[in-house]
């Protein structure tokens, strides 16, 4: 048993839409393809990932290094023990091999788009749901989760926003996040208090995310002028390695603080709950396994945060996508982001999932689940045709 073949492509991600740091009107990302010489329904079973939104597509640093590393192993060093199916964890170390600890970047983003695709491909010739893979028999198929967007649109305005909102609702979400830091402090409040309207007021189904553009005075100017609001949380107020401002903000803001999607490694996140000030029973973490180097780092982290004393109830992945949704089940996390309307088709979920007062039913077909979104599969499929 073994792997043969390891392909990548880069897939546009382009929208007409900002938040207060990214334009995403050109934005990519890796598609990737591994492809084994195990034969179910007279086909080579066939493993696929691709990395998370808002870091690009990782193709030569994939090509050039990621993919030969793996390659070169023989049967033996790709497979279990028992030779029974691929070994991810094998698979992940070769792929880090000769690599400098430290500098959790761009190659975190590209080992995970490897990684998750071999992590796809094990659970098909194990016949399993990657959910029920990792959590066992146990785990629950369902897991709750908000709709994210609420982005920086051209001639959207006001208007627009709440008709996106409430286009959420309709689909069964319960809560939802917006974009802030794009505009005006005065514009953004008005943004809030739309939304907030639509919500029956009720703050705890709002959070608000400023990808990490604020300086510390502008933070807490924030801070000040949204604590009346009771909002669901404040993410990224600042730059995700400004342990100093993080402090500072929670000091400052009785409010839920949210960060983390922008720490790429084990040790970022160790750091973070060590170093970042945030409360246990309060603050959400958000490491997104597609950026993180993938599944067996985010497995890692979650037991860290267990070890530290940290509820994984409060590990909400960034992501938005099937595998940040399988991971949530099989982990036991609080829940997971979804993106409904925006990063398609690479955002969401299965097609016709339903969502049910907040919650989604995980798809229960081999692997992650790219096959069941057809949009999805189709770009993915490109690779191998």
């Amino acid at each position: 048993m073994r792997i043969t073949d390891i392909r990548e492509a880069a897939a546009p991600l382009g929208a007409p839409m900002r938040n207060s740091v990214i334009d995403f009107s050109k934005m990519t990302v890796s598609t990737v393809a591994v492809i084994t010489d195990v034969i179910r329904d007279g086909k080579p079973v066939i493993g696929y990932g691709f990395n998370s939104n808002g870091r690009y597509a990782q193709g030569e640093i994939i090509r050039s290094r990621l993919v030969p590393r793996i390659l070169a192993l023989s049967p033996e060093e790709q497979q279990t023990a028992a030779g029974d199916n691929l070994n991810p964890a094998q698979l992940y170390a070769a792929m880090l091999r000769n690599e400098k600890p430290g500098g959790h970047g761009e190659r975190a983003v590209a080992v995970a788009a490897v990684e998750i695709a071999i992590w796809d491909a094990t659970a098909k010739i194990a016949g399993l749901p990657l959910w029920r893979f990792l959590g066992g028999d146990d785990v629950q198929p369902r897991a709750f989760t908000y709709a994210a967007g609420g982005y920086y649109e051209a001639n959207e305005g006001i208007s627009g926003l709440v008709e996106e909102v409430q286009g959420y609702l309709d689909q069964g979400y319960t809560w939802t996040k917006i974009k802030i830091g794009g505009a005006s402090l005065d514009d953004d409040l008005r943004r809030i208090e739309a939304v907030l309207e639509l919500l029956d007021g009720d703050g705890s189904r709002l959070a608000v995310d400023a990808n990490g553009c604020f300086d510390l005075e502008t933070s807490l100017r924030y801070c000040a002028a949204m604590a009346p609001y009771g909002l669901r949380w404040f993410e990224e107020p600042g730059d995700p390695l400004d342990y100093a401002l993080n402090n500072e903000v929670i000091r400052n803001y009785a409010g839920a603080v949210a960060t983390g999607e922008n720490l790429f490694s084990l040790q970022d996140a160790t750091n973070l709950i060590r170093y970042g000030g945030l409360r246990r029973d309060v603050d959400y973490l958000q490491f997104d396994p597609a950026l993180a180097y993938g599944v067996t780092e985010t497995v890692a982290i979650t037991q860290m945060l267990e070890n530290e004393g940290w509820s994984p109830r409060r590990f909400i992945p960034h992501g938005g996508n099937l595998l940040a949704l399988a991971l949530t089940s099989a982990l036991g996390l609080g829940g997971c982001e979804s993106y409904p309307g925006v990063f398609q088709p690479f955002g969401g979920f299965a097609d016709n999932t339903l969502i049910e007062d907040g919650y989604v039913t995980l798809p229960d077909v081999p692997g992650i689940g790219f096959e069941k979104k057809e949009k999805l599969f189709k770009v993915l499929k490109k690779m191998v045709e």
